[in-house]
């Protein structure tokens, strides 16, 4: 049996996915909740095989994953949103979500996701947002790919991963954005990665392969 929790702050959405997923076998919806506290107390509570967590709502869906995945780095937590942009994959991917889900997609897909994500057989992604990944390299030996960064292009990938711009970066550095623009090329020429997507991706991938 399948455990879920939902976390989003539409009742009626939440209510209709949780009549959906509870007609499924093997599933089995044992919380619900509205707000990134909620998610919390909810995971602490139930200790759930899966989350399915907005990124829209009060408290914000990024503060909750956080907050979860340092009490338990295993949780396995599903982004189910709105938001296709780039930036919300790849930061929620990046910070350790097991798969990321655009709202309305079918039943059968997202049961499709839970299911991968609950074997542990790999990262979980609707056919609307697969493409994103699509580019990332297999990392085999993470370790060795990653040590061919300088330190510097080190500490601006963490930044990227964690979504911050080209400026932000540059704010929080005290460098030029220029200077950061350089450090991007050099980091995805190493990576052998199209885009800062993609390179954010490949790190939490990479951390995940230790």
């Amino acid at each position: 049996m399948i455990r879920i929790v939902i976390v989003d702050d539409h009742p009626i959405f939440r209510s209709g996915l949780s009549r959906s997923l509870e007609d499924e076998p093997g599933f089995e919806v044992v919380g619900e909740g509205a707000s990134a506290a909620d998610a919390i107390s909810l995971f602490d509570q139930h200790r759930p095989d899966i989350m399915l967590l907005d990124l829209s709502m009060p408290g914000g869906g990024h503060s909750a994953l956080h907050v979860i995945l340092r009490r338990d780095a295993a949780a396995s937590v599903i982004v189910l949103t709105a938001s296709g942009h780039d930036s919300d994959i790849a930061q929620a991917l990046a910070e350790g979500a097991k798969g990321y889900v655009l709202k309305g997609v079918g039943v059968s897909e997202l049961v499709n996701v839970i299911s991968t994500v609950a074997a542990d057989d790999g990262c979980g992604a609707s056919s609307s947002t697969r493409n994103v990944m699509a580019g990332l390299k297999t990392v085999n030996h993470p370790a060795q790919v990653l040590a061919t960064l300088t330190p510097r292009e080190e500490q601006v990938l963490e930044l990227v991963a964690a979504g911050n711009s080209n400026k932000e970066i540059a704010r929080l550095l005290s460098l030029q954005e220029k200077t950061i623009k350089h450090n991007m090329t050099r980091i995805l020429q190493k990576l052998k990665l199209r885009n800062r997507t993609e390179a954010a991706i490949y790190l939490r991938e990479a951390r995940s392969k230790g």
